[in-house]
């Protein structure tokens, strides 16, 4: 997974310490259905995720990630959720946590494709047929396929 140039500064550092990371996952939804990519480090089924840049909006980087991972454009509707990844140590040995904003969004246009090296395939999934994923991951597609105009705070 390519890491943010900002990251690669950070890390320059403060080494393989634990860094605190705010993330973004954009559960883009289409009549029943949402986008999923089979992500290219661990083979797992997953919503759109990212890192938000440095002064960069979180729902503007939502969208971005979207876009250059699936060729999809997106609008953002709403923070689905809030919650927070703890104690990630990644195969380089870098560790982090992550602040993870859960935003619920809706497909504008796009043909859903691999749009870059974070994932080697996108699909759409009915919402009653998703693949195996991590219960965090269900629990954010949960969240914002649901009717709820508020966030949901994980605790």
């Amino acid at each position: 997974m390519p890491i943010p140039d900002f990251v690669l500064e950070l890390r320059r550092h403060v080494g393989q310490a634990e860094l605190w990371m705010p993330g973004v996952t954009a559960v883009v939804r289409r009549e029943g259905q949402v986008l999923l990519v089979r992500r290219a480090d661990n083979g797992e089924w997953a919503p759109v995720t990212g890192i938000v840049d440095p002064g960069e909006e979180p729902a503007v980087c939502a969208a971005r990630e979207v876009l250059e991972e699936t060729q999809v454009v997106a609008r953002v509707d709403r923070l689905a959720s809030t919650s927070v990844m703890r104690g990630v140590v990644h195969a380089n040995g870098d560790r982090a946590s992550y602040l993870d904003l859960c935003f619920a969004c809706t497909w504008l246009s796009g043909e859903a494709d691999v749009g870059d090296d974070e994932s080697t395939e996108v699909r759409w999934f009915d919402t009653s047929a998703l693949p195996p994923m991590r219960a965090e991951l269900r629990a954010r597609i949960e969240a914002a396929v649901s009717d709820e105009q508020a966030a949901r705070f994980v605790g």
